[in-house]
C-alpha cells in the first residue's frame, strides 16, 4: 500500500462525533505506522507555519535616492534632522522634451539629479536598449545593487537562495519621450511588470517578481507582500520597495486638475496653511530576511519589523476620498499582527501630505488606534513629505527609512513648515505631538515606531518597527588585508579613492568587518586587486596610491577566476561608499550619439 492510499484510506474511515459516542458503528482501525509517520510530519508541518508565522523580519540593507542630493544613509538623516526642505523649481536640464509646457504647471519640486544618466555597460544594456528603458527601471537597477552590497549580500549570493523581488511603481511618463513608434526595447522598457522582470533577470534572482501599483501606497505595500512571503518560506530574502521620476508635465497636470497639488510648492503636512502636496522623485529599497535567519548568518540589522497590515477604504465619501475608520483599524491590525499594544508606539511616521482633508482624518484615525486618552508619554508624529514632497510609489518605503533612522538615533527630526495646526485637526487630550525641532525619543514612550502609507486608489499600508537587539562587541582578530573589484581600472582608482576617504573614519576594531565586507560581501568583478595590509593605515596609503595610478607593494591585481582571499575574516558587514557607477546620458533623441560605452 504507498503513502497516499494509506493517508486516502484512512481518512475514509474517519467516525463522525454520534457514531463515536453511541457506540453502535465499528470501532475505529488501528493507527499504522505509516499513518503515524504522516500525522506526525503533518503535525510538524503547523508547528513550522506557525514559528514561521511569528517570527519578525529584519531589515538588513537599504538604498536609496531622494530629493536635496540624498544617497545614503548620513545624507538622508542630516537633511531630516536639520528640517531641510530639498524641493526646488524644475532644472533647466530637465525640461526637455516638453520646454515651456513645464511652466503650464506646478513644476517645484523634490527633482533628483542626472536621472537620464545610466552605468548601461555595468548592467549588460547596449546602448539602443538604454536609450528605451525607462530612468525608473535604471535607476532601480543601481539602487537595489546598492541595497544588497549595503546587506553585505553579493549578487550571486542573492541568486543562489530564494530571493524575492517586489517593485512599486505607478509612472510611465518616459513613454511621451517617444519621438518614432515604439519599438520591441521600448515594449520591454516602460511596462511596469519589466521593471521587476528585469532586475531579476539581471541579477539571476528565481523567487517571486513582482510589480505594485496601489498608487501612493505602492512601496510599503511591498514590504508587507515581502514579510509575508518570508513569514511563508516563499523566500529567504527579499528585496522591497519603490521609485518614482516625474519626467513629464502631463501627469501633474492630472494631479492638479484634482485639486491636490500645493499651488506655491510647498508641502505642510498638519499645518494651517496646507494647500496640497508637491510632486517629487525617489527611490528606496530594502532587503529583508527572517530575524531568526539574520542573526543565524551574521547579518548587520538595521531594523526589525513586527507587524504589518493591508486594506482598502472600501465605501467611503469619494472613490478617492480616506476613511477613518478603514484608517483605524488598519493600524490596530499591524499592532495585533505585532503582538503590542498603543502604548508601545513611541512614533509614528504619518502619510502626512498636506492636504486638508487628508490630514485631519489620519490624524484622527491615529488617536483612536495609538492616542493617549488616560495620559502618558507623546506619540510624536512625523511626515517626511515636508522634507522631500510627495515621493507618490516612493513614499512608503522612504517613509519606513525615516523610521529605521529615528530608532537608530533615538531621536525624532522636526516637521518642517509646521507653525500652527490644522483647525480641523484636535490634538487635545491625544498625546499626539508634532516636533518642530530635533527631539529626544520621548523619555518613557513607547520603543516602536509606526509608518504609515494610504494610496489614491484606497489601498492602505501600515509597518510596525523596532530597534534591533544590541549586539556584543566582537573580539578582535588578525586582518591580513582585502581585496576590492570594479568593472572597470577607472571605477576601481575611483572606488579606492571613495574607500581610502571612508578609512579615516574607521575605528581600528572596526577594520575587519570593512576588509570582510569589500572581500565577501560584495561581489567580485573583472577588475580586481588583493590588499595586503594589517592595520587601517597601511589601507588608507594603499588605497591611495591605487586611486592615483601609482604603484604599492601591498597591492597586486588577482585574476577574475581566482577564488577570493582572507577566508579566514569573521562575517561583519560594514557601511561602506557605495558603488562609484561610471553614467552616461541615455535620452531617446541622443541617438546620434556614443551614449555609452
Amino acid at each position: 500500500m504507498t503513502v497516499e492510499h494509506e493517508r486516502t484510506s484512512t481518512q475514509g474511515h474517519t467516525r463522525g462525533p454520534a457514531q463515536g459516542q453511541d457506540g453502535g458503528g465499528a470501532a475505529a482501525p488501528r493507527a499504522t505506522p505509516v499513518g503515524r509517520a504522516m500525522e506526525t510530519i503533518r503535525a510538524l508541518r503547523e508547528e513550522l507555519a506557525a514559528l514561521r508565522g511569528s517570527q519578525p523580519v529584519a531589515v538588513v540593507g537599504i538604498g536609496l535616492r531622494a530629493p536635496g542630493g540624498i544617497e545614503d544613509l548620513d545624507g538622508y538623516w542630516q537633511v531630516l534632522a536639520s528640517g531641510t526642505d530639498a524641493v526646488r523649481p524644475i532644472p533647466e536640464s530637465r525640461r526637455a522634451p516638453f520646454g515651456d509646457a513645464w511652466d503650464e504647471v506646478p513644476h517645484r519640486g523634490g527633482f533628483l539629479d542626472d536621472v537620464l544618466d545610466f552605468d548601461g555597460p555595468f548592467f549588460g544594456v547596449a546602448p539602443r536598449e538604454g536609450r528605451s528603458l525607462d530612468p525608473q527601471h535604471r535607476m532601480l537597477l543601481e539602487v537595489v545593487w546598492e541595497a544588497l552590497d549595503d546587506a553585505g549580500i553579493p549578487a550571486g549570493r542573492a541568486a543562489a537562495a530564494a530571493t524575492g523581488l517586489y517593485v512599486g511603481i505607478t509612472g510611465q511618463d518616459y513613454r511621451e519621450w517617444m519621438r518614432e513608434g515604439p519599438d520591441s526595447y521600448w515594449a520591454t522598457g516602460n511596462g511596469h511588470c519589466f521593471s521587476a522582470g528585469r532586475l531579476a533577470h539581471t541579477l539571476g534572482l528565481t523567487g517571486p517578481a513582482m510589480a505594485v501599483d496601489t498608487a501612493c501606497s505602492s512601496s510599503l505595500v511591498t514590504v508587507h507582500l515581502a514579510r509575508q512571503a518570508l513569514r511563508s518560506g516563499e523566500c529567504d530574502i527579499a528585496v522591497a520597495g519603490g521609485v518614482n521620476l516625474v519626467l513629464s508635465p502631463h501627469g501633474t497636470a492630472l494631479a492638479a486638475r484634482t485639486g491636490a497639488l500645493s499651488p506655491d510648492g510647498v508641502c505642510r503636512p498638519f499645518d494651517a496653511r496646507a494647500n496640497g502636496f508637491t510632486r517629487s522623485e525617489g527611490c528606496g529599497i530594502v532587503v529583508l530576511k527572517r530575524l531568526a535567519d539574520a542573526v543565524r548568518d551574521g547579518d548587520r540589522v538595521h531594523a526589525v519589523i513586527h507587524g504589518s497590515a493591508v486594506n482598502h477604504d472600501g465605501r467611503a465619501s469619494g472613490f478617492t476620498a480616506p476613511n477613518v475608520l478603514a484608517q483605524t483599524r488598519l493600524v490596530e491590525r499591524a499592532l495585533a499582527e505585532a503582538g503590542l499594544g498603543p502604548a508601545d508606539i513611541g512614533h509614528v511616521e504619518a502619510h502626512g501630505t498636506g492636504t486638508s482633508l487628508g490630514d485631519p482624518i489620519e490624524v484622527e484615525a491615529l488617536a483612536a488606534a495609538v492616542g493617549r486618552p488616560g495620559g502618558g508619554a507623546p506619540v510624536l508624529l512625523g511626515s517626511a513629505k515636508a522634507n522631500l514632497g510627495h515621493t507618490e510609489s516612493a513614499a512608503g518605503v522612504l517613509g519606513l527609512i525615516k523610521a529605521v533612522l529615528s530608532l537608530r538615533h533615538r531621536a525624532v527630526p522636526p516637521v518642517p513648515h509646521f507653525t500652527t495646526l490644522n483647525p480641523r485637526i484636535d490634538l487635545s487630550g491625544t498625546g499626539l505631538r508634532i516636533p518642530t525641532a530635533l527631539e529626544p525619543w520621548p523619555a518613557g514612550a513607547g520603543t516602536y515606531a509606526g509608518v504609515s502609507s494610504f494610496g489614491m486608489s484606497g489601498t492602505n499600508a501600515h509597518v510596525v518597527l523596532g530597534a534591533p537587539d544590541p549586539v556584543a562587541g566582537a573580539p578582535a582578530v588578525d586582518v591580513r588585508g582585502f581585496e576590492v573589484s570594479a568593472r572597470t581600472p577607472a571605477a576601481l582608482r575611483a572606488y579606492a579613492a571613495r574607500l581610502a576617504a571612508r578609512l579615516a573614519g574607521v575605528k581600528d576594531e572596526e577594520y575587519a568587518a570593512f576588509a570582510y565586507t569589500l572581500t565577501h560581501g560584495r561581489t567580485a568583478l573583472a577588475t580586481r586587486i588583493r590588499v595586503e595590509a594589517p592595520d587601517r593605515h597601511r589601507a588608507a596609503a594603499a588605497l591611495t596610491a591605487v586611486a592615483e595610478g601609482a604603484a604599492a607593494p601591498e597591492v597586486r591585481e588577482v585574476a577574475a577566476q581566482e577564488a577570493p582571499g582572507f577566508a579566514d575574516l569573521p562575517r561583519r558587514v560594514a557601511d561602506l561608499p557605495a558603488y562609484p557607477w561610471e553614467r552616461r546620458r541615455y535620452a531617446p533623441f541622443d541617438a546620434e550619439r556614443p551614449a555609452a560605452g
